[in-house]
């Protein structure tokens, strides 16, 4: 809904309950969707967002990425709920906006540079990730037949309760990248996690990808993602618009549906 409201109006949808400051409130008073806002004031009371968190992420459209990976109900619960994180695949962003690490979009980098520069804005890092992110370790190493093999970045989810490793690839993602990584889970899974948790989940972060590639090497049930990158914030205005198209088209393949399921009852019952 994005119908337009009077300052008095928009006071009383926001919550007096929710632990924000004014500051926040008169930011939030700006955003005309209702359900848009409403997200954004769940996440910024229940994440702890200072102004400055709150208004990057309102910049990074992070109502709007998670909002294209759910259909219309899922649209509707964030707004009441927030972002949920009750299975591996809630955690996952794709793509992850990563200005804050302050490169160029054409600038040449190395995987190392990329990686320290993660480390340095590693706050940053974790709130863009999702919730519940603790780090360990950056080239965290195992050996398997005296090869040394290192893992960029090793995170555990309390929330999910598994290990996430992550590695970097500045490149486009290969079919190898991804047969790698598979091992890597593996290692984790059999020698590093402990009986009562969750299977490893892994993110490679790259640059660019083929989606098909991803869904032909990799079984439908792995817990390995792919998820590019960006260094620079996204086009709200475009997301917005991609959205909306993606609702109207939710719907109108809904009603479809029902309208089939609708007439083959009538029919059985003829």
């Amino acid at each position: 809904m994005s119908g337009k409201l009077n300052v008095k109006q928009i006071v009383q949808t926001l919550s007096a309950e929710l632990p924000l400051s004014w500051s926040h409130y008169l930011f939030l008073m700006g955003i005309s969707n209702l359900d848009e806002r409403k997200f954004y004031e769940i996440e910024s009371a229940s994440e702890g967002w200072s102004l400055r968190e709150l208004k990057r992420q309102f910049n990074s459209s992070l109502y709007e990425r998670l909002a294209l990976s759910k259909d219309k109900a899922g649209v509707k619960k964030l707004s009441e709920q927030g972002q949920l994180i009750e299975k591996h695949t809630d955690a996952i962003k794709d793509p992850l906006v990563l200005e804050f690490l302050g490169f160029e979009e054409h600038h040449r980098y190395s995987e190392t540079e990329l990686e320290t520069a993660i480390i340095n804005e590693l706050e940053h890092f974790l709130l863009e990730l999702s919730k519940g992110f603790l780090f360990e370790a950056r080239q965290k190493r195992f050996t398997f037949d005296e090869d040394h093999f290192f893992v960029d970045l090793v995170f555990y989810n309390r929330l999910l309760r598994c290990y996430v490793i992550i590695d970097l690839k500045i490149g486009e993602l290969k079919h190898q990248d991804l047969g790698q990584m598979q091992m890597y889970v593996n290692y984790f899974d059999r020698h590093v996690k402990l009986e009562d948790e969750k299977p490893t989940v892994s993110i490679l972060l790259c640059h660019s990808k083929d989606d098909r590639l991803v869904e032909l090497t990799l079984p439908k049930d792995a817990n390995i993602h792919a998820s590019a990158y960006q260094l620079y914030l996204p086009d709200k205005a475009a997301l917005k618009k991609q959205l909306e198209e993606a609702q109207a088209e939710w719907e109108a393949t809904h009603e479809y549906s029902s309208a089939v399921k609708k007439k083959m009852t009538n029919e059985n019952q003829i």
